[in-house]
């Protein structure tokens, strides 16, 4: 295993805790200032303000309560990419639900410089735990 399959590993798992710990600003320091984040929507933020702007709703609780849980990643060291699949456990309005998804990561140094996400669900947002 080589040391820049080690970094992403470890940039991409502290990304995700950032998120668990609800920490936007800790979010917002592994993105380039140019960088790009497509969301599950499809919708598309460009630069570091637009991305902040995308992922404030989660972090201000507007979703209810929101933790990852890393399922599987996979890294392409010499290209700089990490594919993180994860389970997504949400309380939307009291009713515990899970989304199945997957980011991909494209690093440049230690900052994301492209952030897609991808979802897995039976409706257009949230698979039912069940």
């Amino acid at each position: 295993m080589s040391d820049r399959y080690r970094e992403l590993h470890a940039l991409s798992v502290a990304f995700l805790e950032a998120f668990n710990r609800y920490d936007l600003d800790g979010v917002m320091a592994y993105f380039t200032d140019d960088a790009v984040y497509e969301e599950l929507t499809g919708r598309v933020s460009a630069g570091r303000e637009a991305i902040r702007k995308a992922l404030a709703p989660q972090f201000e609780g507007r979703f209810g309560p929101i933790q990852f849980i890393e399922d599987d990643t996979f890294i392409d060291a010499a290209a700089g990419k990490v594919m993180s699949s994860w389970g997504m456990t949400i309380d939307k309005d009291g009713q515990p639900l899970i989304m199945q998804g997957l980011d991909l990561l494209h690093f440049v140094g230690d900052k994301v410089v492209r952030k897609q996400t991808f979802v897995k669900s039976r409706s257009p947002h949230y698979l039912a735990r069940g």
